[in-house]
């Protein structure tokens, strides 16, 4: 089966791993989601990730998720789509939003490519807001 809403498959993916206490996620490889992957890890969301472009049809995305050591609980609190296939949404960039004033992270797809929130201020470029992390 096809899926029509990429980014919601491995927002849920995760959601799901971190559920039921996965220490790896496996996720299908795109340009998108190695971006988003990217993103993630660079926040410190997650552990570490591998890209293995072989393996599977299009290759996967090998995440290894984050855990507090001391309370065992993912790092990743919340993960919301904001703009969805039947109902996108846009955001000029003076209004591109702020996650729980700056604890979260906002990623965008812009004209310059996928980033955060506060890469796109800076980049002075607004764009379409694919969700929410915290």
């Amino acid at each position: 089966m096809a899926v029509t809403d990429p980014v919601a498959d491995y927002l849920t993916r995760i959601r799901n791993a971190q559920m039921a206490r996965h220490r790896i996620v496996d996720i299908p490889l795109s340009k998108m989601k190695a971006r988003l992957t990217e993103i993630l890890y660079k926040q410190g969301y997650i552990y570490r990730y591998k890209i293995d472009k072989d393996a599977g049809k299009g290759g996967i995305i090998k995440i290894a998720l984050k855990y507090d050591p001391r309370t065992a609980l993912p790092v990743i609190r919340k993960m919301e789509r904001i703009s969805k296939p039947g109902l996108r949404q846009y955001s000029p960039v003076d209004t591109i939003p702020s996650v729980i004033n700056g604890l979260g992270t906002c990623i965008m797809s812009t004209s310059k490519g996928v980033m955060t929130g506060k890469q796109a201020k800076r980049e002075n470029v607004g764009g379409e807001v694919l969700c929410f992390i915290y």
